[in-house]
């Protein structure tokens, strides 16, 4: 599982931590940025989670000049569209993305398209495509899972193809990503379980997978170590900042983790289930994690047995023989989804869920076998090796 050789990129600043969103000025202004916009959702201005930044700005004289609070779920070309519209005949000259996944993959897309010109992403999508540097971007993520705000990557739905384009290039990463409690402070339990499992997703797997590195390793078991000592903490006390701002430094950290050495079956097992399904993400994650282990197991046993350090602690790592350790960790994980599901009821399989039926698993199989984070699996996986996996996640 050793690399010889291995790359690892994180270019992002982070700026964290109480009175965070206070420097976003500071930051715009040193990259000569004085027209911001915002992209965002409806769910994040009704929260009241906008003001702290536009009265950050205002008090330092830097006005946002446009906010867009219309990104769906699962956004769309036509809203980048939209978005790079706005922004042109605003005359705005930076953007500050503020939510989850999706605002975040839209504000890279719309900064790819107000960066290079013309109204079509689709033509921007692939890897290498965008070959230098984009406007100033700033990230405030509200949920506590994606990482989106320290990856190279977006994904946007072309609604008239019924297609997830990708973009993968190193100029979409943000100029920062500012990591504040106070924009998690509101997230619903249900959310703040998922988004917290698809970070131990992320951080479980980079550790896991073939890529992984020295580098990604110490990013991916501190996440791990910060997520089992304050999630069931934050999920009894939703207003925990400390905790909060544990659980969104875990997030960046794991996000920091894969996207320098990449994921596995499971995140191929939750594209195909989110694309065929419509279930959130992180619900994915947490659903198939201990299944995915199990079917790894052989194959990873040393490093899922280093593991237990850091979810368990180091008394239980002691007490456990080396040769159980690896099942160990598996067995905590599946503690920690009992936990959440007591507390907010997310889904441990796929009949749990509602949302799933049998006979769709064929599918599923079918199509996550073609996803390209297959290729990092630490384990070969076949078509019946998938069925296997989903056979066993449905109920």
């Amino acid at each position: 599982m050793s690399n010889k050789y291995y790359e690892f990129f994180c270019p992002v600043k982070v700026i964290a931590g109480k009175a965070a969103l206070e420097h976003i000025p500071y930051e715009l202004t040193g990259m000569g940025a004085k027209r911001p916009m915002i992209v965002t959702d409806k769910g994040v201005r009704a929260a009241g989670l906008l003001e702290p930044v536009v009265s950050a700005c205002e008090e330092s004289g830097l006005e946002i000049i446009s906010i867009y609070d219309d990104v769906p779920p699962d956004s769309s070309t036509s809203v980048v569209k939209d978005i790079a519209g706005i922004y042109r005949n605003e005359k705005c000259d930076s953007l500050i993305a503020i939510g989850g996944g999706s605002a975040i993959d839209t504000a890279k897309a719309v900064n790819i398209l107000v960066s290079e010109g013309g109204d079509d992403i689709a033509k921007y999508s692939g890897a290498g495509v965008i070959k230098k540097p984009l406007k100033p971007f700033l990230v405030v993520p509200t949920t506590a899972g994606t990482g989106s705000e320290v990856t190279s990557v977006a994904v946007i739905t072309d609604t008239k193809k019924s297609v997830k384009l990708p973009f993968s290039s190193s100029f979409l990463l943000p100029n920062a990503a500012v990591i504040d409690p106070r924009m998690t402070l509101t997230l619903p339990p249900h959310i703040t379980a998922a988004t917290a499992m698809d970070a131990m997703t992320h951080a479980t797997e980079a550790f896991t997978c073939m890529a992984k590195n020295p580098l990604s390793d110490a990013y991916a078991t501190a996440a791990i170590k910060k997520i089992s000592h304050s999630l069931l903490t934050v999920m009894d006390n939703p207003k925990d900042a400390e905790g909060r701002l544990e659980l969104a430094q875990a997030s960046t950290m794991a996000g920091i983790a894969f996207s320098n050495s990449m994921v596995g079956l499971v995140h191929a097992l939750g594209h195909a289930t989110g694309a065929i399904c419509h279930l959130p993400h992180g619900l994915c994650m947490s659903l198939y994690l201990p299944y995915v282990l199990e079917y790894n197991l052989e194959t990873i046993r040393e490093p899922l047995g280093e593991l237990l350090l850091y979810l368990d602690g180091p008394e239980v790592y002691a007490a456990t023989p080396s040769n159980r350790r690896a099942e160990a960790s598996i067995s905590s994980l599946r503690k920690l989804r009992d936990e959440l599901h007591k507390r907010c009821k997310l889904p441990r399989t796929l009949k749990e869920t509602g949302s799933v039926t049998e006979d769709q698993l064929e599918t599923i199989a079918e199509v996550a076998l073609d996803d390209g984070s297959i290729m990092f699996n630490p384990k070969e996986v076949l078509l019946e090796d998938a069925r296997e996996v989903l056979k066993r996640a449905w109920a």
